[in-house]
């Protein structure tokens, strides 16, 4: 068993980082964050790895979307945005790019879901040329389906190559109704990072006709929520990474992350 190292997806603080880049970054080293994990990343590699640098703060995965090219709002062909998105992430020293969202619907038929394995194993492939991996993040809509007696999440991951990743968002499987700790331990060394993420446990949001609101999740931060944290970092024994991130916060953000951060150091997650 390893111990992750402590991380922050960027896009919790993605208001502030907005408003004051600098000084955000500043006050994440402040509360002892070493690694984050960054967001939109493409356009700005040069400049996002020279602010990072200047306050002691490495990005060793990052999100980007490259299999669903209507989210990421580009005409490129797939091998041009995965040129353009591994490029980015050797400028910024990334270790591993995950795609952080597929839609719902492509969640629903067998077809798609080999379709998704397929292109995330061609990326696979391509990315090994640049000397990283990809990975794959969840939501809830990954879960909701069977598929011939097979789960859909289930599926997707027996399509894929062993090089591909998987990054567990805890707070999304259990909204896809899963049991977390049994997933990770089945997943076992496929899982490579966590999203440490709390709140009360809704449904699926994302295979509703409803447009997703964030407020609606209530989440709150590490610990203090219906999420079986501790129970499911033991059980996802190989990951290399626990990564806090809120998709909404209804407060101080700084005072969240910090909550988050002495949550994961109590359990030795520095």
């Amino acid at each position: 068993m390893s111990t992750p190292q402590l991380s922050l997806q960027l896009y919790s603080a993605r208001q502030v980082l907005e408003t004051d880049e600098e000084g955000t970054l500043a006050r994440l080293a402040e509360l002892g964050l070493r690694n984050v994990e960054v967001f939109d990343f493409v356009r700005r590699a040069k400049e996002l790895s020279d602010t990072l640098g200047r306050h002691g703060l490495s990005a060793r995965t990052g999100h980007a979307n490259f299999l669903s090219p209507e989210i990421a709002q580009v005409k490129d062909t797939f091998a041009e945005t995965l040129e353009k998105t591994f490029a980015a992430a050797r400028q910024l020293g990334l270790e591993t790019v995950i795609d952080p969202f597929v839609p719902a619907a492509r969640w629903a038929e067998e077809e798609e879901i080999a379709r998704t394995a397929e292109l995330l194993n061609e990326a696979a492939e391509a990315a090994a040329d640049y000397g990283l991996r990809v990975g794959y993040h969840n939501h809830s809509q990954e879960f909701v389906h069977s598929i011939n007696g097979s789960n859909a999440f289930d599926l997707f991951v027996s399509r894929l190559d062993p090089a591909v990743s998987l990054e567990i968002d805890i707070y999304w499987a259990a909204a896809g109704g899963k049991d977390v700790v049994s997933l990770l331990r089945r997943l076992g060394s496929r899982v490579q990072a966590l999203h440490v993420k709390d709140g009360a446990i809704i449904d699926d949001p994302f295979s509703s006709d409803t447009p997703f609101d964030p407020a609606r999740t209530g989440q709150v931060a590490p610990g203090q929520g219906e999420v079986p944290l501790d129970a499911a970092l033991a059980a996802a024994s190989d990951a290399k990474f626990a990564i806090i991130e809120f998709d909404y916060y209804d407060g101080d953000i700084f005072e969240g992350i910090e909550a988050g951060v002495s949550y994961l150091s109590k359990r030795g997650i520095v």
